[in-house]
């Protein structure tokens, strides 16, 4: 299983003519991705890698039957085009852009919810599932199973970047990644890790939770006040840009990632995660050691044993006995 997409996921990409859209819907197509429709208005008839341009979405999900979509459009229209995908009823929603006003993500965002949708991003890199051979959006770019290898650890990141960066610490690990996904680093974002947590909880496949996190807001704070008595399973975590804890009223890279007194410091998100039962790990590349540790204790809890990162299975190889022939064998061969 995984969580959010999978091999059946159809796709459209809105935005699909533009030069960034039309190299990540390559990608995402050269993966094994479903792309099966694109939407750019006045673009209705054209192709972009073989996929059809509509000018709507409602035409492009009754003629392609696409249940989720990647929202790739300038600032200025990317409100209207993730509501024209939530009234379509796709979801997931990706949205990719990034600088989309406040006021317009808090709109889009409320209204999403409305139709019962769920957005990720925006200011997203998207999500990917690796035994699924799906993504939405551009993770991994044009070689993702070097960073994104199949196996049972999910990543919720704050960062797009590091989302990469410790799916490959985790996979060259041994341990592999049920699904991958970059949370958006803007302040008002469509879901957080308590949208995905319900859902990694549920999933079979996904036997841990890694999450990077970043200085600013609440969205740690209100995590680690739900896992108790909710989510079963081992959590690491990792802070990045601690030193904003000393720079108040200072923002830093994302729009989020800003400390106020009293409130976003990493020192008090460490804390509660601490409270809650998750492992946060003060240097990066601890991530994978306090993972088999805390999976190793599960283990001795449950009794059960949890299977390692899922490999491709190679046919054995038949191990023909070689007889040396010795002078004995000689003699007793011309005997018979």
């Amino acid at each position: 299983m995984s969580i959010l997409i999978n091999e059946k996921t159809r796709i459209l990409v809105q935005g699909i003519t533009g030069r960034e859209a039309a190299t990540f819907t390559k990608d995402m197509m050269d993966y094994g991705s479903k792309v099966v429709a694109g939407v750019t208005p006045g673009k209705q008839g054209q192709k972009v890698h073989g996929i059809p341009v509509f000018d709507t979405v409602k035409e492009a999900v009754e003629k392609q039957k696409a249940n989720a979509a990647v929202v790739s459009v300038p600032p200025a229209f990317a409100k209207d085009a993730v509501m024209e995908a939530a009234d379509g009823g796709l979801s997931p929603i990706a949205c990719l852009t990034e600088r989309i006003p406040k006021r317009d993500v808090i709109e889009m965002v409320a209204y999403a919810d409305l139709k019962g949708v769920k957005i990720i991003g925006p200011n997203s890199p998207g999500v990917i599932s690796p035994a699924k051979k799906a993504k939405l959006g551009f993770l991994g770019g044009n070689n993702p199973e070097r960073a994104f290898r199949p196996g049972h650890i999910g990543v919720v990141s704050r960062s797009g970047g590091m989302c990469t960066e410790v799916a490959n610490l985790i996979s060259n690990a041994g341990m592999g990644i049920s699904t991958a996904i970059g949370m958006g680093g803007d302040s008002v974002v469509g879901s957080t890790y308590l949208d995905y947590f319900p859902l990694f909880e549920q999933d079979p496949e996904t036997h841990a939770v890694v999450l990077f996190c970043e200085p600013g807001g609440t969205k740690e704070d209100v995590l680690a006040e739900w896992i108790p008595g909710h989510f079963t399973k081992p959590v690491v975590a990792f802070f990045g840009g601690k030193f904003v804890d000393n720079m108040p009223g200072m923002r830093f890279g994302h729009a989020s990632v800003i400390v106020r007194p009293g409130s976003g410091a990493t020192k008090d998100k460490t804390r509660l995660f601490q409270q809650a039962g998750v492992r946060v790990v003060e240097v990066y590349s601890d991530i994978p050691k306090a993972l088999r540790e805390m999976l190793q204790e599960r283990v001795k809890k449950s009794g059960k044993a949890i299977s390692a990162a899922r490999k491709k299975s190679r046919p054995a190889k038949p191990q023909a006995k070689k007889i040396k022939k010795t002078g004995k064998a000689k003699k007793a061969g011309k005997k018979r």
